[in-house]
């Protein structure tokens, strides 16, 4: 059953990755979507991409950075304005910075990081979940990573904004206790996307190393296990979905051919 048609779901960091397939399955099944992102041309030609599948409702668009408080109370205007009421919210966009110990971290990359995605998730759950709660329905996902449940070598900082992401989808699940308001993370572990060339900076030799040997998830894989959780019976709430690929069975077993 597909109970996803015909809702409005917002997708943050839309224009790349796990953001980019999210959007492209839940407008697969019939969501209507709006696609929020930094990258205005990305966001056109992604909207344009979905709108020549055939039966997809033309996406919405808006140029949107969760960092920015005042541009989030502008993008809520601009859902009014259009009478858009979310029924879904997938809290994606977020970034690692770096790899290093703490003693030898940039603040620069800290503040990034947590910026991005902690206080991001939480300016976008802010705006949006009373609306969900008036209405007395909706979903709020967030991409969470299994560096939210086990710690890796110099992984601290963004291990942390993960972690943070892991409390805040409970804590807010007992905030909205007595409402039919859904709150869900999926927690994917390695996983090959843009993530690694962002973390290093555009060192894309270093990038593929991660995955060199490896059989890892990509970002279709992930959207399939959101639009799962999305999709589950009104009286279903998945608190997290944990998933790795085959070959790696936690953050320190990895099965790597030479």
């Amino acid at each position: 059953m597909n109970r996803i048609r015909g809702k409005t779901a917002v997708v943050t960091g839309a224009t790349a990755g796990i953001g980019e397939a999210c959007a492209r399955s839940l407008a697969e099944m019939g969501a209507r979507v709006v696609l929020t992102a930094r990258r205005s041309d990305r966001l056109a030609a992604l909207a344009a991409d979905i709108a020549g599948k055939t039966g997809a409702i033309p996406p919405l668009v808006h140029t949107l950075d969760v960092r920015d408080r005042a541009a989030i109370d502008g993008f809520m205007a601009w859902l009014d304005d259009r009478d858009l009421a979310v029924d879904i919210l997938v809290n994606n966009a977020g970034l690692a910075r770096g790899l290093d110990t703490v003693q030898e971290g940039s603040h620069d990359d800290w503040d990034e990081m947590i910026d991005t995605n902690v206080k991001g998730l939480l300016n976008m759950t802010r705006a949006i979940l009373p609306g969900m709660i008036e209405r007395d329905s909706g979903h709020v996902l967030n991409l969470g990573s299994i560096a939210g449940h086990w710690v890796y070598p110099k992984g601290n900082v963004y291990c942390a904004t993960k972690y943070a992401v892991r409390a805040l989808t409970e804590g807010t699940n007992v905030d909205v206790v007595g409402t039919n308001v859904r709150v869900s993370s999926v927690d994917p572990g390695l996983a090959e996307t843009e993530f690694s060339v962002v973390r290093f900076r555009g060192d894309e030799d270093r990038a593929l190393g991660v995955y060199e040997g490896t059989a890892p998830l990509v970002a279709e894989d992930i959207a399939d296990a959101v639009c799962y959780v999305l999709n589950t019976p009104p009286h279903v709430n998945v608190l997290h979905l944990v998933m790795m690929p085959t070959v790696q069975r936690s953050p320190y077993v990895l099965a790597r051919e030479s």
